[in-house]
């Protein structure tokens, strides 16, 4: 469980209480911090007060006593309406974060992958960390894949945070910069919680945003809205973008012809590897997926 003791001195709310929200509890409770949870299922805040975890109902907070609230990302602040709660808060002025920015925020030293995509996110995340972990390199593995964010073992300096980020939480983690950060593709999904596509696609592209001139983005470009982004990644940014592809050559990319794995990020295109025979990676969907993780 990551050490939120640095948060020390400021008063926590978090909203939600399933798997995450409950981590996140935990953690800052544990670390001495002043926090309490509440959900708008009775049967979680029952099963919370049981585990020891400080529960009350938040609509009946004072919140202007409050620096923030952690919100568990299921359940709405914008569309298609903010949670009463969210609302409360966000009129008493109170910051409203996700539990991966609480990581972010007590582990600056470590390092951070993130990979988002509306498909094969979880296939990559898992297959970036495989690939690490048995490349040596120390690694945890989570957000919104496995564990939550706040359970993994603290790395400081000494390892990797690989990822999966949902659109969600990408809304709700304002301040992480990935070292490297990865769009696998977009299709139409949740838009009832972005306000249509065009919130959904901006709640994606977040995964960029506070990457600096080191930072490399991935971003597959097998759909024309993802082929959209690319073209404004490579427009506004001095950082190295790297396009993917299933179906196309790339110049300075990765992509797939037929089975084979190709590397055209330098000068002359070159064959990685073949996938002929990968049963973890068939079709063209975990191509990409593969070319992504190299």
């Amino acid at each position: 469980m990551i050490d939120l003791s640095k948060m020390q001195g400021r008063r926590f709310a978090v909203m939600g209480l399933g798997l995450s929200g409950m981590v996140a509890v935990e953690a800052l409770a544990a670390s001495a911090v002043d926090v309490v949870g509440g959900d708008d299922m009775p049967e979680r805040c029952k099963n919370a007060a049981a585990r020891g975890i400080p529960v009350a109902p938040l609509m009946d907070q004072d919140w202007s006593s409050f620096d923030s609230l952690i919100l568990s990302p299921g359940i709405p602040h914008t569309y298609p309406a903010p949670n009463p709660v969210v609302q409360a808060a966000r009129d008493a002025g109170v910051e409203i974060v996700g539990d991966v920015e609480l990581l972010v925020r007590a582990q600056p030293e470590a390092r951070y992958i993130g990979i988002t995509g509306t498909n094969g996110k979880s296939t990559t995340t898992a297959l970036v960390a495989h690939i690490l972990s048995e490349s040596g390199v120390r690694v945890a593995v989570g957000g919104n894949l496995g564990q939550p964010a706040l359970s993994l073992e603290a790395l400081d300096g000494e390892g990797i945070y690989v990822l999966e980020m949902s659109s969600y939480q990408l809304e709700l983690t304002p301040s992480v910069a990935f070292e490297i950060a990865v769009l696998l593709n977009l299709s139409p999904d949740h838009l009832d919680r972005h306000g249509g596509m065009n919130g959904y696609i901006c709640a994606k592209y977040r995964i960029f945003e506070q990457q600096d001139s080191n930072g490399i983005a991935v971003i597959g470009v097998d759909d024309s809205d993802c082929y959209g982004l690319f073209d404004k990644l490579t427009a506004e940014r001095s950082g190295k973008v790297v396009p993917i592809s299933f179906a196309d050559a790339m110049d300075g990319g990765v992509y797939t012809s037929g089975t084979n794995l190709i590397d055209a990020t330098g000068d002359t295109p070159r064959q990685v590897c073949s996938l002929d025979g990968i049963n973890t990676l068939l079709g063209a969907h975990n191509a990409q997926n593969a070319a992504a993780a190299y």
